[in-house]
């Protein structure tokens, strides 16, 4: 079984992460969500407090990361050196990255989107350090897939799905629940 660790800081966008959750779960990915405040509970940017699974300390391997937008969210996963250890040793084994809205300039910010397509909220291009910024809903490049935001969080849960699993799975599960 593919595994998943979504990292949560305060102020993370609940939607964005949530809803990866949401789907990842649905699409049989055992998915965890870890936060990096030593905190079992974490408040996203508009209060909406949620309980994670794991804290950064007891996180075990798994097949991607993945980290949610959101202010100050992004700002705190930029800040957190464990993680962005983490990330460059995911990235070194070729590990899935994923990053939607703010929080893809979290790995522009650590040089690994220079030779890459990427994507992420509009007004933050510059930020994203790529070798170019994209407006597609959901880019993928190597082992990076981006997203742009709120209203692209669905499409960006179901690209991890399909890079995951396959486009069976994911099409199935798009389905079932009503994305056209």
């Amino acid at each position: 079984m593919k595994k998943v660790n979504i990292f949560f800081a305060e102020g993370f966008e609940e939607v964005e992460a949530l809803t990866v959750v949401d789907i990842l779960r649905r699409a049989g990915i055992e998915t965890y969500m870890v936060s990096i405040t030593g905190e079992k509970m974490v408040k996203g940017s508009h209060g909406i407090k949620v309980e994670m699974d794991k804290t950064f300390n007891v996180i075990t391997d798994a097949d991607a990361i993945v980290l949610p937008g959101g202010m100050p969210g992004t700002l705190n996963l930029k800040a957190h050196e464990g993680l962005k250890k983490l990330i460059n040793e995911y990235n070194a084994s070729g590990k899935l990255l994923c990053a939607i809205c703010a929080a893809p300039t979290v790995y522009g910010s650590m040089g690994l989107l220079k030779e890459r397509h990427a994507t992420c909220y509009p007004g933050m291009e510059k930020e994203l350090d790529a070798m170019e910024a994209l407006t597609d809903a959901v880019v993928i490049d190597d082992n990076f897939i981006t997203s742009r935001g709120v209203g692209t969080a669905i499409e960006f849960a179901l690209a991890i799905v399909r890079n995951l699993i396959d486009d069976v799975t994911a099409d199935k599960l798009a389905s079932s629940i009503v994305y056209e």
